[in-house]
């Protein structure tokens, strides 16, 4: 079964502060979708869930496992999720382990590129992070729980094995 972890971090602008939408895939730890915006409304959330849902990675019955902020508990967040036929699962009250996955990430991100940058503006915090975001984590960060591949080259090899095995088993 797949899972999706969605996580909301803020980052310092020179002026301002602004807030990062994410959608995780758990099984890559990809990031499929993400919004960069100045207010923590449940449309932040939803503009980030629609780009992961147009990266056509969503199936029915997988899981979306948030806590319980309020943009994840909005009627219009949860009539997309129940329109593509996802799962809804929100962590226990005051538990940040059962989102785990997702604050690694924000860690990673934070260490390595929010905590790096004086970002300008917006628009150069969205360039910035965008390309931190699809072509460093994605492409080229490896992780010791996906043997060492980042989450593009675990995808790719995961496809090449079910490829394999539906070979064999035909």
């Amino acid at each position: 079964m797949r899972f999706l972890w969605p996580t909301h971090p803020y980052i310092r602008l020179l002026l301002e502060f602004v807030y990062l939408a994410v959608i995780l895939d758990a099984f890559s730890r990809r990031v499929i979708g993400w919004a960069l915006g100045r207010t923590l409304e449940a449309e932040l959330a939803i503009e980030a869930l629609m780009k992961a849902i147009k990266h056509g990675r969503i199936e029915p019955g997988l899981v979306h496992h948030s806590d319980r902020g309020v943009q994840y508990a909005s009627w219009m967040y949860i009539e997309i999720l129940t329109e593509h036929a996802i799962r809804i699962s929100m962590s226990r009250r005051g538990n940040p382990y059962d989102n785990a996955k997702a604050e690694s990430f924000i860690k990673t991100l934070k260490y390595e590129e929010v905590y790096r940058s004086e970002y300008r503006d917006l628009a150069d915090a969205r360039r910035q992070i965008g390309r931190f975001i699809e072509t460093v984590y994605n492409r080229n960060r490896l992780h010791s729980a996906l043997g060492y591949q980042s989450p593009v080259e675990f995808e790719i090899e995961q496809a090449r094995l079910e490829s394999i095995a539906g070979v064999t088993n035909a």
